[in-house]
Parts: structure tokens; C-alpha cells; sequence
């Protein structure tokens, strides 16, 4: 899309939002606007139809029946056994184990690299498959849609503690600020909703919670280390940096894949002691903190800041289901020239000097995977293996 036409987009829908007093729904006007392009893909796709396109929705839009389905079905992944090699993966005892060790794995070549994107639109996919195969879930993966429940996260149907909610915040307890973002009222194991008996085994890795989780017993972080899930759910970095608003920036204002993933992916360390000051324009468009980053430390805690072993948290994949419709928007608005755009670097350390991502390199999953694909087979919708949308 041409800087014009993006700019006059950007302002159009603007003024809508304005004059609804509201910006909620900004982004599904992107959405909407890039349908028609998907509709013409799809037309031509060799493995995905209509009548088999499956649509994701927002976890407060789906009803509350498929809610608890959806949980039950993770739930059921939780209590069967892991498919690894349990003298290489100690740690891993469950299916849902078995997500988590394969992100730890991958994770400093698919982070900060030109497979981000792709890598975790097919594990996110994975997930969904292992739910619908495996723990017979007949619905589709949701997303969290971080800017409709910027201002007040914890009370949002994905975190508000309830039976259909993804479990809520952590016990209060006495800790510290992390790099990335303040303390909250949580900062415990999770005490409502399904996932209160939840167990994390893998890792630590990376871990920023203060106090942090108990070293893990191996050095690769796949030992037995089991201790519940802590959050620190607060509206920090969701009410600064996920609102509609940024979302709507990140999608029209990014003219190609590198400038789309690089903002995406922002991280400062303790944003609040510059935000003050700090003006994106004089930083080529990066924010502080993109909406990646920002989502799973809005969560906070352990796992979900670790970004080795954060699959660890339930809501991972509906922030990935979030951060994967908002790329599928951005490719939608120019599917022609954006489908099959890849840039980047293939270290998360050397994004620079590592050899350059292509569209021919493989994505392996392993015992979550259905096979061995190559990214150029995983940039559509409905494509590959994929056959869906979002609503």
C-alpha cells in the first residue's frame, strides 16, 4: 500500500473512531477493508473452501459453552502423557508439556528473526490441532483482542477468575519492579478460575519475576522443576502500548514486513523512565514497546515473562492468536505484494550478521507438528495447512 493511501486510511478511520467516541473498533475496519483480497486468495487456494474455513473469534465474543469447551480441551491436553523423550526431557510430562519444550527449543531463532511470524502462526495452528484431534474441541483457537480491554485487563473475560475465563491474577505478594514492566497487585500462583492447579515444569530460562521461580535442575532448562503459575496481570503496558490505537498504527503505518515484525517486537527496558520524553517519529515509527512484548507482560509473572518457556501460561495462544490476526490484517490490506514478503535476521543475537531468513526455510515442530514445512507454506491463511479467518 502506497504512503499516501496508508496515511489516508490511517486518518479515515481516525475520524470514524472519533465520531463513534470510541476507537474499539478501528481495527476490525482494517479487517473488513482487507476481507475482499482474502476472499480472491481463497478462490484460488488448492486446499482450503468456504465451507471448510474455520473462524477465529475474540474469547469475550465466543459464547460461554464454547469457552468452557475450549478450557476442557486444554485441560485435557494437561492430563495426557508427554510424546518426548522423557531421559532428554525430564521436565515435559504432559502433552501440553510438549508445546513448551519445543518453544524452548526454537526459541532464540524464532524470536527477534525473519520466522517469527510464520513460526508461531503454525504452532499456534498446532495447538488448535492438538485440541480439535486429540481432546475432540470442535471449535476454533480465540484471540485476545489486547486494545478492547486495554484499560482494565484483569477484568476482562480472558483474566477475570471466573469458570470461563483463562484463570485470573496471582495472590498478592511482596516483589519487585522488572526491566520491562512495574509491580502490580498480583505477583502470586494464580488463586480463580480453571487453571488454579495448573503446573509449570520447564524452565526457568529467563525469568524476570522478582522473587524468581527456583532454578531449573538442568542447565537447558528440561529438568522436573514444577511450581505454579504466577501473574502480575496490570494495565501498565496495555493501557501505554496495546490500545486499538497502536494497533491501528502498527498496521497502517508499516510499508513492509521488516518495519511490520520490528515494531511488533519492541522492547525497552523500564519504558517508564523515558516514555516521557520518547517520540516514535524521531525513531523511525518503533515504539517503546510493541503489542508482542506488551501482551505477554501484561500478563506478567512466571512463566509468562520467561520468553523461553511463556507456552507455559493458558493464555499464551490466544496472545499469539492476537498477534497472528493482526499480521493476517496488515498481509490482507496488500495480499499481493505482502503474502510472501520476509526479511530478517536467523538469530535472535545476531539479527544482523546471521544468514538471512528465506522463504525456503524449514519451520520443524517435531512430536506438535504434522510435518516439516517451509515458511513460504505458512505466510496465508488459506493456504498450507491452514484454512481460516478472523471475525
Amino acid at each position: 500500500m502506497p504512503p499516501m493511501a496508508r496515511s489516508l486510511l490511517f486518518l479515515v478511520l481516525s475520524a470514524s473512531s472519533l465520531v463513534c467516541s470510541t476507537y474499539g473498533d478501528a481495527v476490525y475496519k482494517l479487517q473488513q477493508t482487507g476481507k475482499a483480497n482474502l476472499e480472491l486468495r481463497l478462490a484460488k487456494s488448492s486446499t482450503c473452501t468456504k465451507e471448510n474455513l474455520q473462524v477465529r473469534r475474540e474469547w469475550g465474543d465466543i459464547p460461554k459453552a464454547e469457552r468452557r469447551e475450549y478450557i476442557a480441551a486444554m485441560l485435557c491436553l494437561m492430563s495426557k502423557p508427554s510424546q518426548l523423550d522423557q531421559k532428554e526431557y525430564p521436565g515435559a510430562i504432559t502433552r501440553y508439556d510438549d508445546f513448551v519444550a519445543v518453544h524452548v527449543n526454537q526459541t532464540l531463532t524464532i524470536h527477534g528473526t525473519g520466522s517469527f511470524l510464520a513460526w508461531h502462526r503454525y504452532f499456534t495452528w498446532s495447538f488448535e490441532r492438538a485440541l480439535r484431534e486429540e481432546c475432540g474441541y470442535a471449535g476454533s483457537q480465540p484471540y485476545w483482542n489486547w486494545g478492547k480491554w486495554a484499560s482494565d485487563p484483569a477484568n476482562s473475560p480472558l483474566f477475570d477468575g471466573s469458570d470461563t475465563s483463562l484463570s485470573g491474577n496471582g495472590l498478592g505478594i511482596d516483589h519487585e519492579d522488572t526491566n520491562y514492566y512495574p509491580a502490580g497487585p498480583g505477583g502470586g500462583c494464580i488463586y480463580s478460575g480453571p487453571f488454579v492447579n495448573m503446573t509449570a515444569r520447564l524452565g526457568p530460562l529467563s525469568p524476570l519475576a522478582k522473587p524468581a521461580p527456583a532454578a531449573n535442575p538442568l542447565p537447558n532448562g528440561m529438568g522436573n522443576n514444577p511450581r505454579c503459575v504466577r501473574r502480575d496481570i496490570t494495565n501498565y503496558l496495555s493501557s501505554r502500548y496495546a490500545r486499538t490505537e497502536d494497533m491501528v498504527t502498527l498496521i497502517a503505518d508499516s510499508p513492509d514486513i521488516l518495519a511490520f515484525q520490528d515494531r511488533m517486537q519492541a522492547v525497552t527496558a523500564r519504558p517508564w523512565e523515558v516514555e516521557d520524553t520518547y517520540n516514535p517519529a524521531e525513531h523511525n515509527g518503533m515504539p517503546l514497546m510493541g503489542v508482542h512484548a506488551s501482551g505477554h507482560h501484561t500478563i506478567g509473572g512466571d512463566p509468562a515473562s520467561d520468553f523461553y518457556t511463556s507456552p507455559n501460561d493458558p493464555a499464551f495462544f490466544n496472545h499469539h492468536a492476537g498477534i497472528d490476526r493482526t499480521w493476517a490484517i496488515w498481509q490482507w490490506l496488500d495480499l499481493e505484494n505482502r503474502t510472501e514478503q520476509i526479511a530478517g535476521g536467523t538469530a535472535m543475537f545476531d539479527p544482523v550478521n546471521s544468514p538471512r531468513q528465506t522463504l525456503d526455510d524449514i519451520v520443524d515442530l517435531g512430536v506438535v507438528g504434522d510435518r516439516v514445512w517451509r515458511i513460504r507454506d505458512l505466510v496465508s491463511t488459506v493456504d498450507g495447512p491452514f484454512c481460516y479467518t478472523y471475525e
